[in-house]
Parts: structure tokens; C-alpha cells; sequence
């Protein structure tokens, strides 16, 4: 009787304590997982649960975006699609070969631009275009039906003043666009881009008024 008066409440101190660690350990695997909780995974931290580097699927752009990020991209792809059906025009119809030059330069610029911008929008879960399309916005440097069919008719020396002019006044309009964003914009990768696309266009039009000159 003494070694069991004795024995009953040790067991039942150690049973008592296991449960005590039991449930802190559980509680402590709560916090962390309520931590991590939906935007806050081990991938979005750049480990995995072991440590390593995670593989993010998406390493750009940033989660960080606001509505003129998304109004540059959905206004600046089809304001680069022009450009660059400008561009593949010169292949054939250009006779200067600073022009033909310069064309290709802007095709080569801008496809990849698209295809980034197009990313972002999916990333971000955006449609490519507004829902009530581009007709209720505004942008700036856009050929008309009209001009474009005129450049589409142009041939030799006279496409290659055509060309240098539209495409004067539709570089300003993207310069006008990517200093918006410059402004308003949160996405540091959508800011980046419009930096580069008002260095790249502004030195291009630069050029472009050099060869008007000798046109």
C-alpha cells in the first residue's frame, strides 16, 4: 500500500506533464502555420519549410501593383503593337537603310516588351485590355485607320519621311504613357519599364529628326 500510495500520483504527474507538452507543442505548430497563413508561405519568403531557396513561379513582377500599373500595360501593348506593324512595313517598303535600321531596332525593343507586359497582366489577374476597351482611353501617339492605311501605301523615299514622322509623334505618346507611370505607378518593374521606353524612344526620336533633315 505505501508503494502504490505513492506510485499513483507519480504516474499521474508524468501523464499531466505529458499532455502539458503536448499542447504547447501543438499551440507553437498553430502560430507558425497561422504566421505563414494565405501571402505569407515559405515561398513567399524565398525559403522553403527545410531552408532551402523556394522555386517561386512568378519571381516577377512584385505582388506590389495599383490601377495605373494596370492602365500603362493594357494601354502600352497595343500602343507597341502599332509600332511595330509601323516597323515590319519598312522591311519592304523603306529605301533609306538608316531607316530599315532603326525599324528592325523597334521591332526588336518592343515584341519582348509586349510579352513582359502581357505577363504582368496575367500575374496580376487582369484582363489584356480594359473591359470597356480602349475607347474610353486616351492614347497618345496613336495612328488613326487612316494614316496607317496611307503608310501601308507608301513606297520608297516617301514611306521613309512618312515613317519618320508618325512615328516621331506615336514615340511622344508612349513617352507621354510610361511618365504616368513613372508618377502614379507602384509596380517597381512596371516603372523600370517605362523609364526605359521614355530613354530608348526619346533617343530615337532624336534620331529620327537627324534623318528628316536629309530625307
Amino acid at each position: 500500500m505505501f508503494t502504490d500510495r505513492f506510485t499513483m500520483p507519480r504516474i499521474a504527474l508524468t501523464a499531466a506533464a505529458g499532455i502539458a507538452t503536448l499542447g504547447l507543442l501543438t499551440a507553437c505548430g498553430g502560430q507558425e502555420h497561422s504566421t505563414a497563413g494565405p501571402g505569407h508561405s515559405a515561398a513567399t519568403h524565398g525559403t522553403t519549410s527545410g531552408g532551402a531557396p523556394a522555386a517561386t513561379s512568378n519571381a516577377q513582377p512584385s505582388a506590389s501593383f495599383n490601377d495605373a500599373d494596370v492602365t500603362f500595360a493594357q494601354m502600352m501593348i497595343p500602343h507597341h503593337e502599332q509600332a511595330v506593324e509601323m516597323a515590319r512595313l519598312a522591311e519592304t517598303r523603306a529605301a533609306d537603310a538608316e531607316i530599315k535600321e532603326l525599324a528592325a531596332k523597334i521591332q526588336a525593343a518592343q515584341d519582348p516588351e509586349i510579352a513582359t507586359m502581357t505577363g504582368w497582366l496575367t500575374t496580376w489577374g487582369k484582363a489584356a485590355a480594359p473591359e470597356d476597351g480602349h475607347g474610353g482611353h486616351d492614347m497618345p501617339g496613336m495612328m488613326t485607320e487612316q494614316d496607317m492605311a496611307k503608310l501601308q501605301q507608301a513606297e520608297g523615299a516617301a514611306f521613309d519621311r512618312m515613317f519618320a514622322e508618325l512615328m516621331i509623334a506615336h514615340h511622344r505618346g508612349a513617352i507621354e504613357m510610361a511618365k504616368t507611370e513613372q508618377a502614379q505607378g507602384a509596380s517597381p518593374e512596371a516603372v523600370q519599364l517605362a523609364k526605359t521606353i521614355e530613354a530608348a524612344q526619346q533617343a530615337e526620336i532624336e534620331q529620327m529628326e537627324k534623318l528628316l533633315k536629309r530625307l
